[in-house]
C-alpha cells in the first residue's frame, strides 16, 4: 500500500511505500549521497553548499529517505549528509552501509563483529546522530560467517544504535540463508535488499524478486538509470555528454547494443508524455510492485528536478508492455523448465515435444 502527500513548496505529489514488513513508510524516491564528498571526483565531488541545496530541494519535494555508505569518499559523504540533515534528523529516514575498506589495517574492512561495531560508531560520529535508521551490509564477506555478522547487527539494534538492518548486492541464496539463520537463532532479520535494477539490467527478476515477494522484504533500487546510460545522453554515433558519469566511469556493466535498442523504444514514449528518457526509466521501475524506493543521485539541481518529475509519470499498459518486451533477458535454467507448466495437466508433454522439435530444427 502506498500513501501520498502533496508538498506545499514543490509541485510533486510524493508517494510513500511501506519498507518491507515494518511499519515505516519511505518516499518512492530516495536521495543517494554517493556524489557527496570530493575524494570520488568521478562520481560527483559535491561540497557542503551544493549538497545542502540538493538535500533541501529533496525534502521540499517530499523525500524523507536518504542513503549513503561509510566508504563513499571514505566517510566524507556521511559527514556532509549529516550536516545537511542536522536540524531535520527526526523528520527523515537515514540509511548507511558497512563492509568496505576504511583504512589500511587488516581489520578495517569486512563484516566481522570487530569491524562492524567500530564502523557503526564511526558512522554515527560522522553523521552527527545517535542512531541509524537502516544499517545495511554493502555486499557479502566470504571471510566471515553470516551468523557472526547478524549477531553483531542484532547487538547494535539492542543497543539502540540501529533501527533496522538490511543488505545489498547479495545472491538470492545468500539472502535466504541469512533470513533462515536469523529465524533459527532469533536474531535481527534483514528487512530489505538494496539491489541494482533497471531496464538495462533485470537480473534480479530471476531469483531475488521472487524471494522478496515470498519473504515480504523491501527492495531499494540502486543505479536505476544504469550509471546514467538510460538518461538518453548517450547515442550510437558517440555524441555523448562529456559531463556524464559514464564517460569516465563506465559502470555498472551493460550490453550497450541491447540498451540502445531499449532507449530507441523509450524516446517516443518520452515524447508522448512530454517527459525525459530518464523519467520513463524511473516510471517503469515505479510501476513494479516489488520496488519500495528508487535511489537517485544528482550532481546538479536540474538532474534532481528531472528525476523528481518521474513521480507523476504514469505509463500506459501498452507502453509498459513494450518496454518489458524490448528489455527482456533470456530465461535461464531452471526457470525455462518451470515455464513448461505442470506435467499433471494435459498438454504439457505435447508442449515439451514441440519445443524439442523446434530446437532440433535450429
Amino acid at each position: 500500500m502506498a500513501i501520498s502527500t502533496q508538498t506545499e513548496d514543490y509541485n510533486v505529489l510524493m508517494k510513500y511505500r511501506r519498507l518491507g514488513h515494518t511499519g515505516v513508510y519511505v518516499s518512492e524516491l530516495c536521495l543517494g549521497a554517493m556524489t557527496f564528498g570530493t575524494e570520488w571526483e568521478l562520481i560527483g565531488a559535491l561540497r557542503q553548499k551544493e549538497a545542502d541545496a540538493l538535500v533541501n530541494r529533496s525534502i521540499d519535494a517530499g523525500i524523507n529517505f536518504f542513503d549513503t555508505a561509510d566508504v563513499y569518499s571514505t566517510g566524507d559523504s556521511e559527514e556532509i549528509l549529516g550536516r545537511s540533515l542536522r536540524d531535520k534528523r527526526h523528520d527523515v529516514v537515514v540509511a548507511t552501509k558497512v563492509r568496505g575498506r576504511m583504512g589500511k589495517g587488516p581489520n578495517e574492512v569486512g563484516l566481522s563483529r570487530l569491524h562492524i561495531i567500530r564502523a557503526c560508531d564511526a558512522s554515527l560520529k560522522r553523521l552527527g546522530t545517535d542512531y541509524i535508521d537502516l544499517y545495511q551490509i554493502h555486499r557479502a564477506d566470504p571471510e566471515t560467517h553470516i551468523e557472526e555478522t547478524l549477531r553483531a547487527l542484532t547487538d547494535l539494534v539492542k543497543a539502540g544504535k540501529v533501527g533496522y538492518i538490511g543488505c545489498s548486492n547479495l545472491e538470492a541464496w545468500e539472502l535466504m540463508k541469512a533470513l533462515g539463520i536469523s529465524q533459527q537463532q532469533n536474531l535481527e532479520s534483514f528487512i530489505c535488499t538494496q539491489s541494482y535494477y533497471a531496464l538495462a539490467g533485470r537480473d534480479i527478476e530471476r531469483d531475488t524478486i521472487p524471494l522478496i515477494d515470498d519473504q515480504g522484504l523491501g527492495l531499494l533500487v540502486w543505479s536505476p538509470l544504469a550509471g546514467g546510460f538510460l538518461s538518453g545522453k548517450f547515442t550510437r554515433d558517440g555524441s555523448n555528454d562529456a559531463d556524464a558519469r559514464r564517460t569516465s566511469f563506465d559502470f555498472p556493466p551493460i550490453d550497450k547494443s541491447h540498451v540502445f535498442d531499449i532507449i530507441d523504444a523509450m524516446r517516443p514514449i518520452a515524447q508522448a508524455h512530454n517527459a525525459s528518457v530518464a523519467q520513463v526509466a524511473l516510471a517503469w521501475l515505479l510501476a513494479k510492485r516489488a520496488v519500495t524506493s528508487i535511489i537517485i543521485g544528482a550532481k546538479r539541481m536540474e538532474q534532481l528536478d528531472d528525476n523528481l518529475g518521474a513521480i507523476d509519470l504514469e505509463l500506459t499498459k501498452e507502453e509498459t508492455a513494450q518496454l518489458d518486451e524490448v528489455s527482456a533477458t533470456p530465461v535461464p535454467y531452471p526457470a525455462w523448465m518451470l515455464s513448461l507448466g505442470d506435467d499433471r495437466l494435459p498438454g504439457t508433454a505435447r508442449d515439451l515435444a514441440a519445443m524439442l522439435k523446434k530446437s532440433d530444427s535450429n
